[in-house]
């Protein structure tokens, strides 16, 4: 037993058995709940755009304020918005004149993809490794997700179902941070992979529930990171099938930190009840085998 800040916390060895792995859930779903009010887990603006993005109406003033008080962020909204893929006549200058251009859709995207990446970054070497395949399988379930929703005609917006697919398992996230924070503090902390990708497999829907509840997500992206695996889920919350659907997807390609390819896509439930067929699922992994980042 390894002492750290005048706390127990059990060291494992790569050898395990399922007492280990419950005395490891249980001292991890300890530590989570003392650190969840003080460890951030977003950056402080990304978080503030992101809560109004997600909203049915966004306030177009507060984006624009908001991504001004980023000088980065601004920066890279307005080079976006004069490149090649939406250049107009004349060139914006202004972080307004290029969400106008942009769309509050693509705006969304941009935004999240930009300051997410980092938050998906650690000092410690083996959870680092870990968070980047988090973050391709967030990121590709993202993009999954949007496309979904664009092919197929169900009233949810894109970035709506990009948002979804983004934050399914920002638990995960959450337990690595508390993770790394541990390992800061407790000389000589040793987890196997195994146990630790087990312990996230096992906690991370009630842990990005309560996460998401406690930033004041709206309730439907709360649903999504808390029933994304369940048997029994609400066939009629399209934008929780979608994220299912993507999350499938990521699975079947190997994006992310899991890979079934024997996973036969278009026979999943999701599937059916979307009714997709073989040239739109051959569509959506076109896009994620030729989108940057996705892959090692």
């Amino acid at each position: 037993m390894q002492q750290g800040s005048g706390e127990p916390f059990p060291l494992f060895s790569p050898c395990l058995t399922m007492a280990n792995e419950n005395s490891f859930v249980a001292t991890l779903r300890t530590y989570i709940a003392s650190e969840r009010f003080t460890l951030p887990v977003f950056n402080p603006i990304s978080l503030r755009v992101q809560q109004e993005l997600v909203k049915k109406d966004p306030n177009f003033r507060t984006v624009e304020k908001l991504i001004r008080a980023d000088q980065s962020l601004s920066s890279n909204i307005v080079n976006i918005a004069n490149s090649s893929l939406y250049r107009g006549l004349l060139p914006v200058s202004t972080v307004k004149a290029a969400i106008v251009r942009l769309g509050l859709s693509e705006v969304a995207r941009i935004v999240f993809t930009d300051i997410n990446r980092k938050v998906f970054t650690c000092r410690d070497a083996q959870i680092d490794a870990i968070m980047k395949k988090l973050w391709q399988h967030s990121l590709g379930c993202a993009f999954a997700a949007a496309l979904l929703s664009q092919r197929l005609d169900f009233g949810i917006m894109q970035h709506e179902a990009f948002s979804a697919g983004l934050f399914h398992d920002i638990g995960k996230l959450l337990i690595l941070k508390v993770l790394a924070e541990k390992k800061r503090k407790t000389k000589g902390l040793v987890v196997s992979e195994e146990l630790l990708l087990g312990a996230m497999d096992l906690l991370h829907t009630e842990q990005g529930e309560l996460l998401l509840q406690r930033i004041k997500m709206p309730e439907i992206f709360v649903v999504i990171a808390r029933d994304h695996h369940l048997e029994e889920y609400d066939p009629d919350n399209y934008l929780l099938v979608l994220v299912r659907m993507a999350n499938h997807i990521c699975h079947a390609m190997g994006i992310g930190l899991s890979h079934d390819p024997a996973m036969a896509l278009s026979r999943q439930p999701e599937a059916l009840q979307l009714r997709l067929t073989h040239s739109e699922l051959e569509h959506i992994e076109n896009f994620l085998k030729t989108t940057a980042g996705l892959f090692d």
